[in-house]
């Protein structure tokens, strides 16, 4: 890497993309997803109303706390204030790749090496640098001194705003912010910035959501349509990731898909388990979508039977019940610790196999809020309240402590000025009528 890095200024006149991955246009003839979300009735949405609304919001959450800026380090955030990606799973755990968005000035994206051009056409950026990497595998022995030099660029860069040296990052190793601090730099802990900004979704967004969750129940109808004994977990959840890449998806969080007695408890990831007739399948889709939009939706299924058992049939209705009873509770102003004390009770013989939050919010992953069973509030609960334009995933699994299986299912919403909007259409049936 040169001691003098090449800052390329972009050309303010550059018109600007209108698709939803950071990138080239993606047309019809090379996506069927476009002609899916057409008979569907899913409308396009404006990309350019997206990006600048959130970057927007940001900068609204930096002017409120008096910040001269803010650095991203974290992918999604990249994502969400620029909307240019870049290799991101590789970036959430190599820190090659960053942006200083300051609250009054310019942006301005560190991209790794050779790649400013991935993110030159896009009309929020104001300039391209390329990026200094201090972590182990890139920087080795000179780790010290490399994050010495990257801090005073970005040092450089909070002093040019003019304002005072507050600067929130969302995400940095301790080398990072000795040196920035050694600067003169006063770093913020910046996560519950960027989380406050992406808690509320314009309109726009939702049209993007509504495609990624079409996206994720085409590929959920083929894998139903290919559930048969003597398919394997990994063959049955391979199908899921084909069908969201090949309509410009980005990649899947989890792997949670299984079958049989690997269902009870919860958590247990895909592996080779031959599936068996009767079995039921449980999965929970974690699918970064088109336009870098989570999908985060479960279903349970009984593999090639007529009908369930009525131990199945049993915890499907229990879970069932406790998607609807939490469901209604979503309205504007209720809290986070009344929905969670008020929300349905699981039978003593399923309480201790609960799931983890009752329900999380949804953007471009899993995102704040969190709400906790009532007996978790003591460890990690917090409060806070609903508002217009939260997306939400209500959440359920029933399965019986010592018992064979376990049913997991789960909704997508948006909350409304009255209440919530189911965003996701595959049914919730055990045996699926598609």
């Amino acid at each position: 890497m040169s001691d003098q890095p090449q800052h390329r200024k972009i050309d303010p006149t550059r018109r600007p993309v209108a698709d939803g991955n950071g990138g080239a246009p993606v047309t019809d003839a090379g996506n069927p997803a476009h002609r899916e979300w057409a008979a569907a009735g899913l409308d396009a949405p404006d990309m350019d109303t997206i990006r600048a609304y959130r970057l927007g919001r940001l900068r609204a959450e930096l002017a409120k706390r008096d910040m001269a800026g803010a650095l991203l380090t974290d992918p999604l955030n990249i994502r969400y204030a620029l909307d240019c990606p870049n290799m991101q799973v590789w970036c959430l755990h190599n820190a090659s790749r960053y942006a200083f968005v300051a609250t009054d000035g310019p942006v301005v994206v560190f991209d790794f090496h050779n790649c400013g051009h991935v993110s030159s056409h896009l009309p929020l950026i104001d300039e391209s640098r390329p990026a200094i990497a201090w972590f182990y595998f890139e920087a080795g022995p000179r780790g010290g001194e490399l994050a010495r030099r990257w801090a005073g660029e970005i040092a450089a860069l909070v002093r040019s705003t003019g304002g005072n040296r507050r600067l929130a990052i969302d995400k940095c190793e301790s080398a990072g912010l000795e040196a920035l601090q050694a600067e003169g730099i006063d770093v913020v802990a910046g996560q519950a910035f960027t989380e406050e900004a992406r808690k509320i979704k314009h309109p726009e967004e939702i049209k993007a959501m509504r495609r990624a969750l079409h996206c994720a129940e085409t590929g959920m109808a083929e894998m139903w349509r290919a559930l048969r004994p003597g398919l394997t977990e990994n063959q049955l959840w391979s199908i899921l990731h084909q069908v969201n890449i090949a309509r410009g998806g980005e990649w899947i969080e989890t792997r949670l898909l299984s079958s049989g007695p690997r269902t009870n408890p919860w958590f247990h990831e895909c592996s080779d388990r031959i599936i068996e007739a009767g079995d039921i399948v449980s999965f929970d889709t974690d699918l970064i979508g088109p336009y870098g939009y989570c999908a985060d939706i479960s279903r349970a299924w009984v593999t090639a039977v007529d009908r369930p058992s009525n131990v199945q049939a049993d915890l499907h209705a229990i879970a069932m019940e406790q998607l609807e009873t939490n469901t209604a509770l979503i309205r504007p102003g209720v809290s986070f610790l009344e929905l969670g004390e008020r929300s349905f009770r699981l039978p003593d013989d399923c309480l201790a196999n609960r799931y983890s939050v009752v329900l999380h919010g949804v953007g471009l992953c899993d995102e704040y809020p969190s709400v906790r069973y009532p007996e978790d509030v003591a460890a990690c609960g917090y409060d806070g309240h609903f508002e217009p334009g939260m997306c939400v995933c209500i959440e359920s699994y029933v399965g019986r402590a010592g018992g064979r299986e376990g049913v997991k299912l789960e909704r997508q919403a948006v909350v409304t000025e009255t209440g919530v909007e189911i965003l996701d259409r595959f049914p919730l049936d055990l045996i699926p009528d598609i």
